[in-house]
């Protein structure tokens, strides 16, 4: 597995929040979802993104604008067109005086706006919760970023914004996956970029020795590495494996192997089937006690005291 395919592995949307918005100007949304991750795709027309505490930046016609974290944001035709509408947590959208806007701009399924042939037709997809796997991606994102038309261009897009408003068998899982690969293939142009701010574990993968190292982690998470396994599967000395990793990764080779093992079953343990032992084995170790004990360890609570915080 490479680096980005590990890196993209953690999107998984189950029962994301998917609308198609058709607007004529002046429009302007204030988005306070709270959202861990959101995707909103320019499919007609132009705007600007103007987030919290920041310069407003445009976006065309075919442009992806990716949003992490909690931080409120305001998308409009024009910078200085004032809020209209609100867009809580929950998905709840409403006036500024709190009056709800669901039925009134309803235009059909999954659809809202002005008319359907409005100026400006937006699509919009949010992740309600991000895997534990997921939070190197998040963390590997700036705030908001905005992937210009032609570099992330997909040919999911226009797919999507045909089954959005769409009510089949099915629909909702299809438009999970179809939101995945909308971000996975904006996501690889946005770090394919020279200027794009990749994380120094990322970067650590062109490395001979310290990527190598890295795959054989992701690959088999549950083998017991030790610096001495890895440092003979990488053709150096403990000490020249452990100086290189650290000084690439920003932390011992043990540490990110503990990190990732504790990050899969984070979100393993979300499965409905899954049991501390079960998960155990799969990551690496012994028994469900001594996952238990590194999880405490490292993160302060137990695998359910976890889920139960999530």
């Amino acid at each position: 597995m490479d680096a980005l395919a590990n890196l993209l592995d953690g999107p998984r949307a189950r029962g994301a929040f998917l609308m198609k918005v058709v607007l004529d100007p002046p429009w302007s949304i204030h988005v306070r979802d709270e959202a861990p991750l959101a995707l909103v795709t320019m499919a007609r027309g132009s705007g600007w993104v103007i987030p919290d505490g920041d310069e407003p930046v445009k976006v065309n016609t075919g442009d992806v604008v990716v949003a992490r974290g909690t931080t409120p944001y305001i998308v409009a035709n024009d910078p200085a067109t004032p809020p209209q509408v609100v867009i809580h947590p929950g998905d709840r959208c409403t006036t500024l005086r709190g009056e709800p806007l669901e039925e009134k701009l309803g235009l059909g399924v999954r659809t809202w706006g002005d008319k359907l042939d409005g100026d400006t037709m937006m699509l919009i997809g949010t992740y309600h919760m991000s895997g534990e796997v997921s939070r190197r991606l998040l963390d590997a994102l700036p705030p908001m970023l905005v992937v210009p038309s032609g570099t992330g261009e997909s040919p999911i897009i226009p797919v999507l914004a045909d089954e959005i408003a769409k009510d089949e068998p099915a629909q909702a899982v299809v438009l999970d996956r179809l939101l995945d690969l909308v971000l996975i293939t904006v996501l690889r142009a946005w770090f394919a970029r020279e200027d794009a701010e990749t994380p120094p574990w990322y970067r650590a993968h062109g490395d001979p020795v310290v990527g190598a190292a890295l795959r054989m982690i992701y690959n088999d998470p549950a083998h017991p590495w030790t610096v001495a396994s890895l440092a003979d599967a990488t053709g150096v000395s403990r000490a020249t494996l452990a100086r290189r990793f650290t000084e690439l990764v920003g932390e011992s080779p043990m540490a990110f192997l503990t990190d990732w093992r504790l990050a899969l079953a984070a979100d393993l343990l979300r499965e409905p089937a899954a049991t501390v032992g079960s998960v155990a084995r799969k990551v690496g170790y012994g028994s469900g006690f001594a996952l238990s004990a590194a999880f405490k360890r490292v993160r302060g609570v137990s695998p359910r005291e976890h889920l139960a915080r999530h």
